[in-house]
């Protein structure tokens, strides 16, 4: 270990402490509760699924695009919110306590997500396959509001986080919450025909997964897929335009 250098060593201790060792707690329910938070989970599922594919599918510049994602937000974290208690979770810290916010970590891992997705555009603006789904999604802001579609997009990462790694993960239990949430996240997003999408649903739910699982709550999720999908908004348009 000695021969490793400190920066690699600091990534180890960092994806460690953010993804893997979980921040001890007991969120321990009953049955009753459980059982109801897995019924109001799959109808938000279905009611939130259908609604994320017809919002989709408006045609960019139309402003009801604005309220069909006004709705689909008040779907996912009115679900999270009736089935049950939502935590914002805990972090590590270097001194080894478990008492601070996981506000660092989360905008340390929304800067990777960033810079990973980033370099991949570079690939896919050589791609028109790969492309096109992907400026189908940027033309809502093209031809929109922007400032109004960055609004929409954080209060809808907010909801997401808040139903999928809050009132979903919870509902589908321990073992398995990460993967199930997963790919239930990636799966809510293939009704809209987007592969591109799906493929970035799974690979920001993996992450905020492990988030969670780690530390507890929805807090630190939320940071990163905000911060996630901001940069994304704002970064992607140019990027693409100037590989065009």
């Amino acid at each position: 270990m000695s021969g490793i250098p400190d920066p690699v060593r600091e990534l180890r201790a960092f994806v460690r402490a953010a993804l893997y060792d979980p921040v001890p707690r007991d969120h321990t329910e009953s049955d009753a509760a459980f059982r109801r938070r897995r019924v109001v989970a799959v109808v938000t599922l279905l009611v939130g699924a259908a609604v994320l594919a017809m919002t989709l599918r408006i045609t960019p510049g139309d402003r009801l695009f604005y309220a069909a994602s006004i709705g689909l937000a008040v779907v996912w974290a009115g679900g999270a919110w009736l089935s049950g208690p939502l935590h914002l979770g805990r972090a590590h810290t270097r001194t080894g306590e478990h008492s601070a916010r996981p506000w660092v970590q989360s905008l340390a891992l929304g800067g990777l997500l960033v810079a990973v997705f980033t370099a991949g555009a570079v690939v896919v603006a050589k791609v028109p396959l790969l492309r096109e789904p992907v400026d189908g999604l940027l033309d809502h802001a093209r031809f929109g509001s922007l400032p109004v579609v960055a609004a929409i997009t954080a209060v809808n990462g907010v909801a997401e986080e808040m139903y999928f790694r809050g009132g979903l993960y919870a509902a589908i239990g321990r073992r398995h919450a990460v993967l199930g949430s997963t790919i239930v996240y990636a799966a809510a997003t293939a009704g809209t025909g987007n592969l591109m999408l799906v493929f970035a649903a799974a690979v920001l739910g993996l992450v905020c997964g492990l988030q969670r699982r780690v530390t507890g709550g929805i807090l630190g999720p939320i940071i990163t897929h905000v911060m996630w999908s901001g940069s994304m908004l704002l970064l992607l348009p140019p990027i693409l335009e100037a590989l065009r």
